[in-house]
């Protein structure tokens, strides 16, 4: 049996007032006052995914930032809400009662895919939490026709198979073309965290990303600093989508070696240009 470490990185839980039981993990749980750390980054994993997207990334962001990965309603080990539909605004006050929970009042968030349309979501409701935010492989538009349809096919493939060959059929596409060989390994973790996805998460998720809108205004009106990164090879989201919307304090990052999952792919350029965002604002 897979064990609850296998596809997360979460090693704490908080229980919301929404009723939902969210893990997230916590690289400075004191605070990190004691070690001279005053900036929060919050980050936030994709479709099928977990905190433990981000496990090669942490290592080089905790010694100067405080790092909370929580797993999303219905992925890793936070609980599955009966929801029908997990919108994007549900996500966002999920991560808004985490950051009072833990008495933040200030901090950095970045989401990576779906992560990106919670970090919209959160920005437009929440601006004031926040001295930045980011989307990692992720766009600020709606689905297109196309799109839509794909999320209702794979609510279908989910409801018919169950999340294990969804989750296989998934990850590979992913990654850039060029890294499935050498990147073999690493696809091979990548389904073991998606396994850990409920199947009602990722049902109420699919529906959810087909039924968010358009969020461009969130970027191209905010004051606050926005980064956006991109993988060349991304054949999810495209360069063009990731930068379909900026304001005047956007910082536009592009991974040359990498498609939709920089943080695996290209784990040290992509803790470099968080670390280099945070530093910006100071």
């Amino acid at each position: 049996m897979m064990t609850e470490q296998a596809y997360s990185i979460a090693q704490r839980k908080l229980f919301l007032n929404n009723g939902v039981q969210l893990a997230y993990y916590d690289s400075h749980p004191d605070g990190g006052a004691e070690d001279g750390i005053s900036k929060v980054v919050v980050l936030l994993h994709g479709y099928c995914g977990s905190s433990a997207y981000w496990e090669n990334i942490v290592e080089g962001l905790e010694p100067y930032v405080r790092v909370i990965a929580p797993d999303a309603r219905g992925h890793g080990r936070s609980s599955a809400p009966s929801d029908e539909v997990y919108a994007m605004e549900m996500y966002a006050d999920d991560i808004a009662q985490m950051l009072i929970g833990l008495q933040i009042h200030n901090a950095v968030l970045l989401g990576h895919s779906l992560g990106g349309y919670i970090t919209l979501a959160f920005a437009e409701k929440y601006s004031k939490k926040l001295s930045g935010f980011g989307l990692i492989h992720s766009t600020a538009l709606e689905d297109s026709d196309a799109a839509k349809e794909n999320r209702d096919k794979a609510v279908a493939a989910l409801e018919q198979n169950g999340i294990a060959p969804f989750v296989d059929g998934l990850l590979p596409k992913l990654f850039a073309p060029d890294n499935a060989e050498a990147l073999s390994q690493e696809i091979e973790r990548g389904k073991q965290i998606g396994y850990g996805t409920s199947l009602q998460g990722a049902i109420g998720t699919a529906k959810g990303m087909k039924a968010r809108i358009n969020r461009k205004q969130v970027i191209e009106q905010s004051e606050l600093p926005v980064l956006l990164v991109a993988g060349i090879n991304d054949k999810v989201i495209p360069v063009a989508n990731v930068f379909a919307a900026t304001n005047a304090v956007t910082v536009k990052v592009e991974l040359a070696d990498s498609g939709h999952m920089g943080m695996i792919e290209q784990p040290k350029e992509m803790a470099a240009a968080i670390l280099e965002f945070m530093k910006a604002k100071e």
